[in-house]
């Protein structure tokens, strides 16, 4: 006797943290993002002497610290404090306390950052080198925090989370993939509680090859989709989201803030770090988002866009959104919140997530800061310097990567 496949669960969203150069929360967030003031400042982390750049989107000594740590301009926090702090301010604001067996997924950087900062010294103290120390006085501890499973493993285990834990390092797209897997895991029904986050905070060495890429914004300020952009900027950037089934929800009376209703991928492989001149990986991702939502473009009332600043991405995402949105796009309002943030790579698509959440909640769109002259190639409704208020019911949100990667995340009021 067969019986009917069941029904694909609900994605629901029921708590997050987040952490941006403004500062720690939900308020920082509102006053810096919501209100298009840009964080940017010289950076006190290292010394910058060497470089062209000079600013970031990097919180300083002068606000609020993470919870849990001291504030000190001459340290960059790590990973592991920031995504702890926003993974428990998820957590509390789910309602789950004690350990739980919970997936936690995790986009970061997948490259040798720990072996340099090990060697280096730049995390140890070279006077009294913590036992494990090496020669240059980095940690062991330190080395597990920049590689990638173990700083997965060691963030689940400071959360009290007993299930799956998996890292993910495709650059700019990395926690955006995060939140994807843990929506598809839960609505194929293979979990029932995904703890999805990502973090990246200005350090030295992409700093270096940003700044030797020349891309880098020449008068610190990010327009992202004006006439007058340069370039980009970095910044700090970490969010964790609590993803829940809907049977899991309504079993325990929680309240659900917001709903995954589809999502995108694609990779266009057009260059390694140059998009498609006319967006298509970005408005492949996009159209398949709408798609597993089964929505049309109208139904859309704002786009978080990867925006940039740089005039080859702005371009490119203006055509990819012409050509997924089609006669929609003329009265679509779009924004880039890099504007105030920087770009905070790996950690962007968690963060912009919970940008596109709060819009969602608050009815409260947030402007593109800096987008003080129009560019005719970018010809969409950016919402420039003031937020504006919208009660709309769906979001987009989006973020490409080198190598031509490329998503799109859909959500929706409960």
């Amino acid at each position: 006797m067969s019986t009917a496949p069941a029904a694909p669960e609900d994605v629901l969203v029921t708590g997050y943290g987040v952490f941006t150069g403004h500062g720690f929360g939900e308020e920082a967030l509102r006053d810096g993002v919501f209100a298009g003031r840009a964080a940017f400042r010289t950076v006190e982390r290292f010394d910058t002497g060497r470089f062209r750049g000079r600013y970031a989107a990097a919180h300083g000594a002068d606000g609020p610290p993470l919870p849990g740590t001291a504030p000190d301009p001459r340290r960059t926090p790590s990973q592991r404090e920031a995504l702890v702090a926003c993974g428990r301010a998820a957590l509390d604001m789910a309602g789950l306390t004690g350990p739980r067996p919970a997936d936690m997924l995790i986009g970061t950087q997948g490259d040798h950052r720990g072996v340099t900062a090990f060697w280096s010294g730049a995390h140890g103290a070279p006077d009294a080198p913590a036992s494990g120390g090496a020669p240059g006085g980095g940690r062991l501890s330190d080395i597990a925090e920049t590689l990638p499973a173990a700083l997965t493993d060691l963030v689940a285990g400071d959360l009290g989370l007993t299930g799956r834990r998996m890292a993910f390092v495709n650059a700019c797209v990395a926690s955006a993939n995060a939140l994807l897997h843990g929506a598809r895991l839960i609505r194929a029904g293979l979990a029932d509680t995904v703890v999805c986050a990502g973090a990246y905070l200005v350090e030295q060495e992409f700093f270096a090859k940003f700044d030797a890429g020349r891309a880098f914004a020449t008068d610190g300020r990010v327009r992202p989709f004006s006439a007058g952009r340069t370039g980009l900027l970095l910044g700090d950037g970490a969010a964790a989201l609590v993803l829940e089934s809907g049977s899991r929800v309504r079993a325990r009376d929680a309240e659900p803030l917001g709903r995954v209703a589809g999502w995108g991928m694609a990779s266009d492989a057009f260059h390694v770090c140059r998009p498609h001149p006319r967006g298509r990986g970005l408005a492949a991702a996009m159209t398949a988002a709408l798609a597993s939502a089964r929505v049309a473009p109208e139904d859309i009332g704002y786009v978080n866009a990867h925006g940039t600043g740089t005039r080859i991405n702005d371009t490119a995402e203006t055509q990819a959104l012409h050509r997924a949105f089609g006669s929609a796009a003329g009265s679509l309002a779009v924004s880039s919140t890099k504007g105030t943030t920087g770009h905070m790579l790996e950690g962007s698509g968690a963060v912009e997530t919970v940008i596109g959440l709060y819009a969602l909640r608050h009815g409260l769109l947030p402007p593109t800061a800096g987008h003080d002259t129009p560019d005719p190639d970018c010809d969409l409704d950016w919402i420039p310097i003031e937020p504006r208020e919208a009660a709309v019911r769906r979001v987009l949100t989006t973020n490409a990567a080198f190598g031509g990667a490329n998503t799109a995340i859909l959500l929706e009021r409960p």
